[in-house]
């Protein structure tokens, strides 16, 4: 991808620990509330327990943690993010079971590979992206995830109290073509968004084959 597409997707990023620092406020979420229900929703449609976890666009490590604070049992968490001073934050955190790591995902999709995920975990990462970059990120993390890939948007077929809100800059999805894309590519396929009033929704891709 052009060095310009990967900067532009970064950058609303960058601009927040700037203005913020590497806090919950630069990953630009609208709340730590309808953060953790996003998660909670990634955490009961999602066979993590006993798995190796990549979370793209990790942040400061907040899923990590809320998956140690509900005690789910994953045998290993590796969150990534492309801002180093979020990494810095996330690893000061000494979390157990889990390591951090700076990388452009985007940048170099040979990593989702390297790191040999049984599932990949994107929250939040696919906001400020345009479609057809969203979804290359979701088919490397796909092809590359032994068990699944879960993900989540923003909907456009949410409530009207959600579509008449300026949500810049971020973006919102067409569901309905995310749900055939996916259903193109495994048969596994789980979707929600029975959660915040339809903002949000969330795609479970499972490998046709294995547990």
């Amino acid at each position: 991808m052009p060095h310009r597409a990967r900067q532009k997707y970064l950058q609303p990023y960058r601009e927040a620990v700037e203005r913020f620092g590497p806090s919950f406020h630069a990953t630009l979420w609208s709340s730590p509330e309808a953060q953790r229900i996003r998660f909670d929703v990634m955490i009961e449609l999602a066979d993590v327990g006993q798995r190796r976890i990549l979370d793209a666009g990790c942040g400061t490590g907040d899923f990590a943690a809320r998956l140690i604070d509900r005690n789910i049992p994953f045998s290993h968490y590796i969150g990534v993010d492309a801002v180093d001073e979020m990494i810095q934050a996330a690893r000061a955190r000494n979390l157990p079971r889990c390591e951090f790591k700076v990388a452009d995902l985007i940048h170099d999709f040979s990593i989702f590979h390297q790191l040999k995920p049984d599932v990949v975990c994107i929250s939040g990462t696919l906001n400020t992206m345009d479609e057809g970059t969203a979804r290359q990120l979701v088919q490397a993390a796909f092809d590359a995830s032994a068990h699944a890939t879960i993900f989540n948007f923003l909907s456009d077929r949410a409530s009207r109290q959600w579509l008449d809100r300026n949500i810049g800059p971020a973006r919102r999805f067409n569901t309905i073509d995310w749900i055939d894309w996916a259903l193109r590519r495994t048969s596994r396929v789980s979707f929600t968004q029975q959660y915040l009033e339809g903002h949000d929704a969330t795609i479970l891709m499972r490998k046709e084959s294995g547990a």
